[in-house]
This record gives C-alpha cells, sequence and structure tokens, in this order.
C-alpha cells in the first residue's frame, strides 16, 4: 500500500473517531421545529454557529419535516438526519444565499471537518421552487439569463466550495431545483451510501464532482435527468485528482458517468471500479478534453449498462481553452459489458434527454481526436457491447471510401457527443485522430443486419487488435474492420 493510501485510510479512521465521540445536540434545543410550516433558517444556523464555536459536535435532526432557506456549514459540524427526518426546501427564492454564484440550500465554503449523515432526507422541492424562480424573473425582480424559458440559477441541495475533510454520508437527496449535490474545489471527501432521485426538473446533474482531488465515492445510487456522475474542471489552476468511485449505480436521462461537460484543468489519476449503469439516454462513460483539460490515468474496471444509448466516447477538442491545449490519454476500460437498445433509452423519464439529431442509425462506440489533439493510448479489454444493428443505408448513410471519411465534419469546437457526427460509417466502434490504441479480447455484437462494418479506423498511429471478434446476422464473407491510414 503505498503513502497516499495510508494517509487516506488513516485520515479516514479519524474523522470516523472524531464523529463517533462528538458531542450530540438535538435539534429541538434551538427553537427548531419540525411541523413543516415554520421557517427555521435563523435557528438551525444559530445551531451550526454556536456547534462550531463550542468546538465542534453533531447538530441531530429527529422524526418530522423542518423547513429551512439556505444553511451554512461551519467548521467541525455534523447535520445528521435520522430515519423520519425531512429537511424541506422553502419555495421563497429569497430564503436562498448564493455562494461563488450558486444558490444552495446547505452550503459550505472554505471550512474543514464537516458531514452530512444519517438515513433521512432532503428535499429541494425543486420543480415548484424554480418556477417560482422564473416568475420572480418574469416579474423583473430578479436578473437570470433565461434559456428555453428557464431561469439558469436555481439552488442546488447541496454546494461545498474549498472545504477540506467532508463526509456525505447515507441520506437521501431528491428534488434539487438544479444540480444536487457540488462539490467545487474540495479535499479529502468522501461520498457513500447516499440514495438520490433528482429528475423533478431540466439540468438536474445528479453528482458533480468539480476539481477536487483526494475523493472516495461508493455504494451510492444516482438517478437524475442530466448527467449522473459527472467529473468537471472549470478552472484551468485546478484539476480532479485521486479519485475513486466504487459500486455506484447511475441511472441518467443523460449520461451516466462523463468527463468534462467543462474541461479546462483536468482530470488525472482517477479509478471506476465495479458500477453500474442502465436507462441512460446518452453514454454510459464519456471522457472528454475540449477546454485544454490534461486527462491522463484513468481506469475503469468493470462497468455493466444495460439499457444504454451509447457505450464509450471519447473526444478531443478545441472550445473554451484559451490557447492553452490539453491532452487526453493513457485510459484503460476493462471488463465492461454494455447493452444498447433500438429506441430511447430513457422513455418514461419526467424531463427526457433531447430527440438527437436525425436522419441517423444508431451510433457506435467512439474514440474520436482531432488532427492536432489526437487521443494516446487507450487499452479496451474484456469489453463486450450488444447493437441492436439495423443500420439502413436508405435511411442515413456515410461510406467507408477515402472521400466519404474525409466528408466526415472535425467539429473541433462543438459541444462533445456520441451523436454529433450523426451518421458514422461503423456500427460498433469508429475510432479517428488516435494513437496506441489496443483492443484485447473485445465483442461486437450486432442483433439485425447494419450496412456498416463493425470497426473503423482512420488515421490511427499505432493500432493493436489482439483479439476481436464480431457477430452480425448474415454477414459472412462481409469485412468487419475497415482501415485507412492506420499503422
Amino acid at each position: 500500500m503505498n503513502m497516499k493510501k495510508i494517509f487516506l485510510l488513516a485520515l479516514t479512521l479519524l474523522m470516523t473517531v472524531v464523529s463517533a465521540s462528538a458531542q450530540i445536540h438535538k435539534a429541538s434545543t434551538f427553537g427548531i421545529k419540525s411541523d413543516g410550516v415554520t421557517l427555521n433558517t435563523r435557528s438551525i444556523q444559530a445551531g451550526i454557529d454556536f456547534i462550531s464555536a463550542n468546538g465542534g459536535g453533531v447538530l441531530e435532526f429527529s422524526v418530522g419535516r423542518y423547513l429551512t432557506g439556505s444553511i451554512s456549514l461551519k467548521d467541525n459540524v455534523e447535520i445528521r438526519l435520522l430515519e423520519g427526518a425531512v429537511l424541506v426546501g422553502s419555495l421563497n427564492p429569497y430564503d436562498y444565499d448564493m455562494v461563488e454564484g450558486n444558490y444552495g440550500l446547505l452550503l459550505a465554503k472554505g471550512q474543514k471537518n464537516i458531514a452530512v449523515k444519517g438515513k433521512g432526507v432532503i428535499d429541494g422541492r425543486g420543480f415548484d421552487c424554480a418556477l417560482n424562480f422564473l416568475n420572480q424573473v418574469h416579474l423583473g425582480n430578479l436578473k437570470d439569463d433565461i434559456k428555453y424559458d428557464r431561469v439558469s440559477k436555481r439552488p442546488k441541495l447541496i454546494y461545498f466550495r474549498e472545504c477540506d475533510n467532508v463526509e456525505i454520508e447515507g441520506i437521501n437527496l431528491r428534488n434539487s431545483a438544479e444540480w444536487t449535490l457540488v462539490t467545487d474545489q474540495c479535499e479529502h471527501l468522501t461520498i457513500s451510501g447516499i440514495l438520490m432521485d433528482s429528475k423533478n426538473y431540466w439540468n438536474n446533474d445528479g453528482l458533480d464532482i468539480v476539481d477536487c482531488r483526494h475523493v472516495l465515492i461508493k455504494d451510492s445510487f444516482i438517478d437524475a435527468s442530466d448527467d449522473a456522475i459527472c467529473f468537471k474542471s472549470h478552472s484551468a489552476a485546478h484539476l480532479c485528482e485521486d479519485i475513486e468511485v466504487r459500486n455506484c449505480v447511475a441511472r441518467s436521462s443523460a449520461s451516466a458517468i462523463k468527463f468534462g461537460t467543462v474541461s479546462r484543468g483536468g482530470f488525472k489519476n482517477i479509478r471506476l471500479i465495479n458500477n453500474k449503469v442502465y436507462d441512460t439516454h446518452r453514454s454510459a462513460i464519456t471522457i472528454q478534453s475540449v477546454d485544454g483539460g490534461e486527462i491522463e490515468n484513468i481506469l475503469v474496471d468493470g462497468l455493466e449498462a444495460v439499457n444504454t444509448s451509447n457505450a464509450i466516447y471519447l473526444r478531443t477538442g478545441i472550445r473554451w481553452n484559451n490557447g492553452k491545449m490539453g491532452y487526453l490519454k493513457n485510459i484503460t476500460l476493462s471488463n465492461i459489458k454494455v447493452q444498447v437498445p433500438l429506441g430511447k433509452a430513457d422513455a418514461g423519464y419526467s424531463y427526457e434527454g433531447p430527440i438527437e439529431d436525425l436522419p441517423r442509425n444508431v451510433s457506435p462506440s467512439g474514440i474520436v481526436g482531432i488532427p492536432d489533439l489526437p487521443i494516446e493510448n487507450v487499452t479496451l479489454k474484456n469489453v463486450e457491447i450488444i447493437y441492436p444493428g439495423g443500420g439502413n443505408k436508405l435511411y442515413a448513410y456515410r461510406g467507408t471510401s477515402p472521400e466519404e471519411l474525409d466528408s466526415i465534419p472535425e467539429m473541433i469546437d462543438t459541444y462533445p457527443e456520441f451523436s454529433q457526427f450523426k451518421e458514422l460509417p461503423a456500427w460498433g466502434l469508429f475510432i479517428r485522430h488516435a494513437k496506441g490504441i489496443t483492443l484485447d479480447n473485445v465483442r461486437l455484437v450486432a442483433e439485425a443486419k447494419d450496412y456498416r462494418p463493425a470497426v473503423v479506423a482512420d488515421d490511427v498511429d499505432g493500432l493493436v487488435i489482439k483479439d476481436l471478434k464480431t457477430e452480425e446476422p448474415g454477414s459472412k464473407g462481409k469485412k468487419q474492420i475497415v482501415k485507412r491510414n492506420v499503422k
């Protein structure tokens, strides 16, 4: 075990001991009411401030509904919601405060040794809350950039910024008005055993890890109407680093596990171990460097995805990079099984993902760089992807001649998404502008005959195929691997 792991283990044990021995303060002793009607913002904050000022401890909520606006956690304080306790978000926009331009129900900035634990619930009542924010903008009382008649700034359930030693454990997070749980530039963060159901409004990201270091996420369930587990890098001076996500389940009407909605700084040394994905509109796993981010040493080992519109999408580009050229390299994707449906994978969500640009047949997985920024050193090992097949050239067509491959646009400055090119010339895997790609025990299955080959590789320096199996009905004698400018 290396020194970093020893340090993190020791830190986790220390935090657990501190939490177990901390003094417990009942919420009721601060005049906090559990009737679901009394606005408790000031009394909850008074309790937090008192506990922090007196050496730290636990503010414990028993059975009941506790109405509140924004509250701010302070050093050495744990919020503990016992089973049956519900922290209820106010519907009044003016009951919410901002940290770094972000509204939130539970806020913290620059604090250390903070925690939110228990079997209770935090309910943001996001749909009604968002509509009330929108109404105030229409009345001219709040200023906001409205897009598609949605306000851009709405309360997150939890927003922690620049905090150290953070634990979020066992809690049930529901109905955020915007992103649900956001940690931004935090260090030594553990998220375990949480249950999240946040799909009652647009852009309800589940878990957003932004420029954080030394993070463990485990044994959690996340169901969101936008990206479920999303790593972001908003600052070119910071990055996400030393992170492990283990034994989690994700469902999303966008992507299940995503790197790089914004990718300015980068993502390094991240491990995703034994996770599951289902009913997901976009990618099971997508890793993107389009904003100058430095991305390397990403391991995905053990991923099972069912009813997911895309298996794997790796992408580079030049979008918001401000002259900084990033990179994407040293990616290992192993022990992965994905089933891609013919229809819309998130059908039935309250807020489904948008209909993709058509016409296009079902898209393949992609490792798609750009000429000046190839994707480097990617290994797919023990990977099985089952597609519906059935691609029809009379509906949408892209051939494999040099001229037809050259007609695929580079789209270097557009929002990265697996369907951005519309029709691609492979039904299983499309590789372009890459170096050092290894396919080791990869099985691609089409359940119906498809006009396209299984794999197309274009401009690849170093393609190693150790074992590749393709299965497609009625394809005897068909050339399933097409290569151009490949070494």
